[in-house]
């Protein structure tokens, strides 16, 4: 029993260490804008890698024209329009140049990873795709060519389907409702004046959050920002509109050529990023189906009856939107007894709450698991992020690991109970 102790303090304090090795926030100023920069310093490796992030700029601005972010992303992977695609590819390659652009629902994210060595040259060819992107017609006729194919080919990827026509169910009326890639009738309407539009409305330095870290002196990354956003402007801060959950319970099925059933299923979950109990939301999620092996919609619908392979629900609290979500796949005779197996589950969890004995593995495997979140630059980097993205003190994983070591059974209860929206649950099936 003593060594078990002596582990759990040791798992405790390694967890704590790892907290503590966090990056910091910075700010520089360009263009008369105060910029935050999370920045850690790291000489193990002569590398360096950034993010430029722009927050309210990814598919939550794709409007009337879906898949608009997801297609500007890329173009801006296709280089510059002096160089083009492949000679511009051609010196990110020689160099060991990593430059990639993508998209979320929130934001726009351009990452640059490089050497230490050449890191002049890395800022310099940066700088010339910030500045002359390759607006060219042929470029997005082919881009067109390739995503319409690609969402083709995703018609038969049933997991695909049914988690779209999930969210089309929950999101209804708001970005939310369309998948971030577009459709094949949305990518079609695309042009190059489109794209030219949401590219001059994503670069913003009023939205602009910096990430970089690696083998670098802030002194030096800071000149080299400030040459390399000296033209982008200053255009107001754009807020993130939240999106709420509407939709009463509905149940969609769409029949397919399936051998067997793809079961998504959300529902709402009233919370938001700094709510002072979303601890308690952690632990409930990772209890109820996060867990995989262990969690209760795993062990009611395949330990115990042998209904799925696998089965997962959490949920999911974000700056724009808030739900708790799930899916499974089982034989298609048995599609309506998993469905509503998990109506059951959720409703007895809501009800019931949970045991001592889950609330305790709980514990020990989110104490357990923290130092594993911390141990290389980029997971440091990104959790720094995402806690000033969120509004969250740097100390918040800290003080969340010492909130749930000390909850009582009682009080997590009481918090499942208080949400019982969770129970209204929409389903959406692709079966046969």
């Amino acid at each position: 029993m003593k060594a078990i102790k002596l582990f759990k303090g040791v798992i405790t304090l390694l967890s704590l260490q790892g907290i503590l090795m966090s990056a910091q926030i910075k700010h520089i100023d360009i263009n008369n804008t105060k910029i935050p920069v999370i920045f850690e310093k790291q000489t193990s490796l002569p590398i360096l890698n950034m993010q430029l992030v722009f927050q309210n700029s990814g598919s939550v601005q794709d409007k009337d024209l879906n898949g608009i972010a997801s297609f500007s992303a890329k173009l801006l992977n296709e280089g510059t329009k002096t160089l083009g695609s492949t000679k511009f590819a051609s010196k990110l390659e020689s160099n060991a140049i990593s430059l990639n652009v993508a998209n979320g629902f929130e934001t726009f994210v351009i990452e640059l990873s490089t050497l230490k060595e050449v890191n002049n040259k890395a800022f310099k060819l940066l700088k010339k795709l910030l500045e002359d992107p390759n607006y060219d017609k042929d470029v997005v006729e082919k881009i067109k060519t390739i995503q319409i194919g690609s969402l083709k080919r995703k018609q038969n990827d049933y997991d695909y389907v049914a988690r779209n026509q999930l969210k089309e169910i929950l999101f209804k009326g708001t970005a939310l409702q369309h998948p971030t890639s577009g459709t094949i009738e949305s990518i079609s309407k695309i042009k190059l004046k489109n794209i030219k539009e949401f590219i001059n409305n994503t670069f913003n330095l009023s939205n602009l959050i910096i990430v970089a870290g690696g083998d670098i002196e802030f002194k030096e990354l800071e000149q080299r920002l400030k040459i390399l956003l000296d033209s982008i402007p200053t255009k107001g801060k754009k807020e993130l509109k939240r999106v709420e959950i509407l939709a009463k319970p509905t149940t969609k099925e769409l029949v397919k050529p399936t051998e067997q059933a793809y079961i998504y299923f959300g529902s709402k979950f009233n919370a938001q990023t700094q709510d002072e109990d979303n601890y308690k939301a952690k632990v409930a999620s990772f209890i109820l189906g996060g867990s995989g092996f262990g969690s209760r919609l795993m062990e009611e619908i395949r330990v115990k009856r042998g209904l799925a392979y696998s089965a997962y629900g959490y949920v999911s609290i974000n700056k724009s939107h808030s739900y708790f979500t799930g899916y499974l796949q089982t034989k298609l005779e048995s599609a309506k007894e998993a469905q509503e197996l998990v109506s059951k589950i959720v409703k007895d969890f809501v009800k019931k709450g949970v045991t001592q004995e889950e609330l305790d593995a709980a514990k020990n495997f989110l104490t357990g698991s923290e130092p594993l979140r911390t141990e290389t630059l980029s997971q440091r980097l990104n959790r720094a992020f995402n806690l000033y993205y969120k509004g969250l003190k740097q100390d918040y994983p800290q003080k969340e690991l010492e909130k749930i070591q000390n909850l009582k059974l009682e009080e997590l209860n009481d918090y499942i109970k208080s949400h019982e929206e969770i129970v209204d649950l929409s389903f959406s099936i692709v079966r046969k």
